[in-house]
């Protein structure tokens, strides 16, 4: 076990350095960096992309004759940005520095904001905890029952009704599903029931603690149901096929013979060896909701979560926000596949990972 995870922690190295350096490059070749956004917005032009669209030319960062719109600014001017960016090194350099600090977990400060990245991050984490975690509970308490119930009725009118409903429920987008809350229930055009800004109300602070408790979740309501949707229909498949395969199996007939009542038979043997793949998977979906976020779920409900934030810094070019924040989502995206892979070893103790090498 000890050998296994410290192989895994060890190629999380060469992976995350491949990640950034990947996309490091990558953004040496886009155009409109944040010395040309600084130059667009001095110069009048609002956006750095309309000049690139009319310009013809490429622009990388470093190079003073490329900026679109830089004749009119002295070139002490635009030294002075390349300097106070860090564009006057060389790429390798900043690279270097880059990793340097983010290997002492040091993301910097934001270009265009006057706040770290690191509490930048923590501003908005409160809503991304908020869709993800709920999302994923919420996801994990339906699909579960669900899907055990329809194993074991398979083939009857509940297992294909709601197998319809839940086609239904994934084919509608969750954005799409959003809007038919918000006309519905939040003031669109019938009633207004739930707010539509922010995690809390103004009052929040004065309410009582069963108060404040309604009144988070008044807030969170539509915009998690929103993102749940679609979320539970792979899962309810896949705890339905899985507990179908168990059920099968020989020593489920072995225990049916001796005389085991149906409920025993599902909870005692082939619940647990059936939900080895649904909640080894956990942690993986977990991170996937909370990271992933959701831009058009978030600005439709006003909340100002890491998906507008990842939006926004990518549009700005950002690039200590963009860095710093993909450094530290694929750390943790890294390490939850190990946790993950241990996962399995604890619910099915047969799962030796370490045997295979």
């Amino acid at each position: 076990m000890g050998a296994y995870i410290l192989r895994r922690l060890l190629l999380v190295i060469p992976t995350l350095v491949g990640i950034m350096v990947v996309n490091f490059t990558l953004t040496q070749f886009v155009p409109g960096g944040p010395i040309e956004q600084i130059i667009a917005q001095m110069e009048g032009g609002g956006d750095v992309f309309e000049g690139i669209s009319g310009g013809g030319g490429e622009l990388v960062a470093g190079a003073n004759s490329d900026y679109i719109g830089s004749r009119g600014l002295p070139p002490g001017f635009i030294a002075e940005l390349e300097k106070e960016f860090g564009f006057d090194k060389p790429p390798l350099e900043r690279f270097l520095n880059m990793m340097w600090n983010y290997v002492r977990f040091d993301f910097g400060q934001s270009y265009f904001r006057s706040i770290s990245v690191f509490d930048l991050v923590m501003e908005k984490m409160p809503v991304s905890i908020t869709l993800g975690l709920w999302t994923t509970l919420i996801a994990y308490a339906i699909s579960i029952p669900l899907g055990i119930r329809k194993a074991v009725r398979d083939g009857s009118k509940f297992d294909t009704w709601t197998s319809g409903a839940i086609i239904v429920g994934y084919a509608i987008p969750g954005f799409l599903f959003a809007i038919l809350l918000i006309v519905l229930f939040a003031g669109g055009s019938y009633w207004r029931i739930f707010p539509l800004r922010g995690l809390t109300s103004t009052n929040f602070d004065d309410l009582s603690l069963l108060g404040k408790i309604g009144d988070y979740f008044w807030h969170i309501a539509l915009p998690v149901l929103s993102m749940t949707i679609a979320s539970f229909a792979t899962l309810t498949l896949l705890t339905k096929n899985s507990f179908l395969d168990e059920i099968k199996k020989q020593y489920v007939l072995t225990a049916k013979a001796k005389g085991l009542g149906e409920s025993t038979i599902l909870y005692r043997h082939v619940f647990r060896n059936a939900m080895l793949i649904v909640i080894s998977g956990f942690p993986a979906l977990f991170i996937s909701v909370f990271f992933g976020g959701s831009l058009i779920i978030e600005t439709l409900f006003s909340l100002d979560g890491l998906g507008r934030l990842g939006y926004e810094a990518a549009v700005a070019r950002d690039y200590p926000v963009v860095f710093g924040t993909l450094f530290a989502f694929s750390l943790m995206g890294l390490v939850v596949g190990i946790l993950t892979d241990l996962t399995y070893m604890f619910i099915d103790p047969r799962i030796d990972f370490e045997a295979r090498g």
